[in-house]
């Protein structure tokens, strides 16, 4: 397989834990007394709230205790698919991510136990999906991005990813970049080949096409959550890029 998805109900303590594959737990009961060591014996205290969790690499081994009954979600990803969706990705080797996840894969964790119900086909492309959007998070440096060395132009792509529902200025970018909004302009689509805006709506169409494969939300409330306030316009632009429509998707 490659995923397994896991959802299970745990009572209060918790426990030693050993992941032998890249693993992303999503917590769905708020747990403000969490401690968790990895990989050596420093006990650290990590409170978290319902949908937030972890991302730990293959190979990952500690203790995990929390004080109320737990309720978690889990994916863990096969070795051949990390490295076919991105070669460069050791899942050994990443380092671990504790606190607020990436909103897009809360949802498509969250919805993995579903994705054999679609047949094979569906479920290995989901399962990519998945796989990418992990590997997006912790390698922010993306392929259409390769030639970014500028940490301040990975910087604002992070936080473009992070805030696809925002009002996403050319100011605000540039912002985040510490540049002129000329200046950042001009470097971002030298390193990407796109305009900063054409970056933002290829991503918030890239991630609404799995919200509408993977949740029950309305097409309004998709195109809302990628940052669109004009529903037809979502449209126009999701019909221009995919070449169909949001409900033909869905249905």
């Amino acid at each position: 397989m490659t995923i397994v998805a896991n959802r299970e109900h745990l009572p209060a303590g918790g426990g030693p834990y050993l992941l032998p594959s890249l693993t992303v737990g999503v917590f769905l009961t708020k747990q403000p007394d969490h401690q968790l060591t990895v990989g050596s014996d420093r006990r650290q205290h990590l409170p978290l709230d319902r949908l937030e969790g972890w991302i730990l690499p293959a190979g990952a081994e500690g203790v995990c205790e929390f004080d109320a009954p737990l309720e978690v979600a889990t994916v863990s990803l096969a070795r051949t698919l990390v490295c076919d969706v991105d070669p460069q990705l050791d899942p050994a080797a990443v380092m671990p991510r504790v606190g607020e996840l990436d909103p897009l894969l809360v949802q498509m964790v969250l919805q993995a136990e579903r994705f054999e119900r679609g047949g094979t086909l569906y479920f290995e492309t989901m399962a990519h999906a998945l796989a990418a959007q992990v590997a997006s998070i912790l390698c922010p440096a993306p392929a259409t991005a390769a030639a970014m060395d500028d940490v301040r132009l990975r910087r604002a792509v992070e936080h473009i990813r992070a805030h696809l529902s925002d009002d996403l200025s050319l100011e605000t970018m540039a912002g985040i970049a510490a540049m002129s909004p000329s200046h950042f302009a001009r470097a971002f689509k030298g390193a990407t080949g796109l305009s900063p805006l054409q970056f933002v709506i290829a991503e918030r169409l890239e991630t609404a096409l799995v919200l509408l494969r993977t949740t029950r939300l309305t097409i309004s409330e998709v195109a809302f959550r990628v940052g669109y306030r004009d529903v037809p316009r979502f449209g126009q632009h999701f019909k221009r890029r995919f070449r169909t429509t949001p409900g033909a998707v869905r249905d």
